[in-house]
């Protein structure tokens, strides 16, 4: 990707930012002024760790996204990885060695997608859906479909401790990992070859760009933002949970999608997913303190991903 063609994808991700954060501050106000208690700290810092989850997988996602693919398989990762790290902790690992194994076998996870992606030549969405059937089944076969519990105070911490007793620490980790992605992502060389892969994957081949490793390194990255969400998880309730998250995949790529990743590839930002993320926790936190049904909570997050979406094809209708 060229300079200039670099600079004005990040003009356009700006301007898509702002539209995303005027929407943001758009439905505060509404729930501000529909619930007295939408504006209460406890309950911001409660949007604030429900959207962590969403977030942590998103930044994956937006990597793949980005580079043209797909990964329909975080969610499933996001159990099996929260069910293998309480698995090793009840097998006598320390905590710390735990998630560090946990990390590795959802960047695993991430590098088998590539492979079955790049050298078996499966389109992105088939091999991703056959790998969130796979990893979903392992999770219930090895648990017999019942929680591993976790009964380790130190590992309750990673989730459970509040900084200051006010802000969780899943809000913070979703911060400290946005940094990095975002970093990755404008920074670096590899975050360049990312948007040049997903914008012309033969054109970034002709001008020496490895594009096998460029779909290593988003699906991996994919594997270990989930299983950084699935240690979270498990951290949060205690437990391995083989049927968690089921559905994830749908709210990371929809808070992408949202804050303006194309799922045509070559444009994204990390910045719009989290304010994408915070759009989907906004409104289903509002819509709840509102004693809206979570059938149409659900109706309502669809209808705000389809609007993305066509907002999506208009942009590259007009050649944005």
């Amino acid at each position: 990707m060229s300079r200039s063609s670099l600079l004005k994808n990040m003009s356009n991700n700006t301007k898509q930012t702002m539209t995303v954060v005027i929407a943001l501050l758009v439905l505060m106000v509404v729930f501000s002024i529909a619930s007295p208690y939408f504006l209460q700290t406890n309950n911001l810092m409660t949007i604030g760790l429900q959207t962590s989850i969403t977030c942590i997988t998103g930044y994956g996602l937006t990597f793949v996204l980005i580079a043209g693919a797909v990964d329909l398989s975080v969610g499933s990762c996001i159990a099996f990885t929260g069910v293998m790290c309480a698995l090793l902790i009840q097998a006598g690992l320390s905590p710390s060695l735990a998630v560090v194994m946990t990390l590795l076998i959802g960047g695993l996870v991430g590098f088998l997608n590539a492979v079955m992606v790049t050298k078996m030549r499966m389109p992105p969405f088939i091999a991703t859906l056959g790998a969130l059937m796979a990893l979903r089944g392992l999770a219930l076969a090895i648990t017999e479909a019942k929680p591993v519990f976790i009964d380790v105070p130190n590992f309750k911490l990673l989730a459970q401790y509040r900084l200051f007793g006010v802000i969780p620490l899943p809000v913070i980790y979703m911060l400290a990992l946005g940094l990095l992605a975002s970093f990755l992502l404008r920074k670096t060389v590899i975050g360049r070859n990312v948007f040049a892969v997903g914008s012309n994957e033969e054109a970034a081949r002709l001008s020496g760009i490895s594009v096998f490793k460029i779909q290593i390194f988003v699906y991996v990255f994919s594997g270990v933002m989930a299983s950084v969400a699935g240690i979270i998880l498990a951290s949060r309730v205690t437990s391995g949970q083989p049927a968690i998250a089921s559905g994830y995949e749908a709210n990371a790529i929809a808070a992408a999608v949202i804050g303006g990743t194309s799922m045509r590839g070559g444009h994204g930002s990390i910045i719009g997913t989290i304010f994408g993320a915070l759009i989907l926790g906004v409104l289903m936190n509002g819509l709840n303190l509102m004693n809206i049904s979570q059938n149409w909570q659900m109706f309502a997050t669809g209808i705000v991903v389809i609007f993305a979406v066509y907002i999506d094809k208009l942009r590259s209708m007009q050649g944005v």
